[in-house]
Parts: C-alpha cells; sequence; structure tokens
C-alpha cells in the first residue's frame, strides 16, 4: 500500500498535466512553449503544473503567484533530494 502511495504521488502532477493538456490545449500551449512543457513533464512537473495553473493570459504571472511558483521549485527539488537521500545505501563507496 505505501508503494502505491508513493507511485501517486510521482505521478499525480504528470497525471494532472495531461489531463489539463487534454481539456484546454490552447491555454496550456499559450502558457507553455511546446519544448518547455516537455521539459517541465519531465523535470519539474509541480512547477510546470502550478505554472499553467496560474497563468493568466492578459497578465501572466504576476505578484504573489511568484511564491506559490518558488514554492513548487521547492516540492520539485526537495523530491529530487528526498530520492537521492533515500538510495544512498544502495552505493558501495569502499569499492573506489
Amino acid at each position: 500500500m505505501g508503494c502505491l502511495v508513493v507511485l501517486l504521488g510521482a505521478f499525480f502532477p504528470r497525471i494532472a498535466l495531461l489531463f489539463i493538456w487534454l481539456a484546454r490545449p490552447a491555454l496550456f500551449q499559450a502558457a507553455l512553449g511546446p519544448l518547455f512543457a516537455i521539459a517541465g513533464i519531465i523535470f519539474l512537473p509541480f512547477t510546470t503544473l502550478f505554472y499553467v495553473l496560474l497563468w493568466n493570459p492578459t497578465t501572466g504571472i504576476q505578484g504573489f503567484d511568484w511564491v506559490w511558483i518558488g514554492l513548487a521549485v521547492v516540492i520539485d527539488l526537495a523530491s529530487y533530494g528526498t530520492s537521492a537521500y533515500g538510495g544512498r545505501n544502495q552505493y558501495n563507496y569502499d569499492r573506489v
């Protein structure tokens, strides 16, 4: 059961972005270019999700929205950091 929760947490932003992309492709393409969208989905999914959700066609991202984008960046970097910290015991440094 724990592995299922971890997988759901890992793939949630990617699945949410897929649904947004399917439901409102014009909004998604206006907020992000195709290269940034693909790179964002692969490397920074929470940041991309927050950016698409907060982006306004008339004003873009402004004001307090940048705080949410910053929080999403921290969440993405924390997910990479915790996976590196969790896998530290898999490497044998004595062989070097």
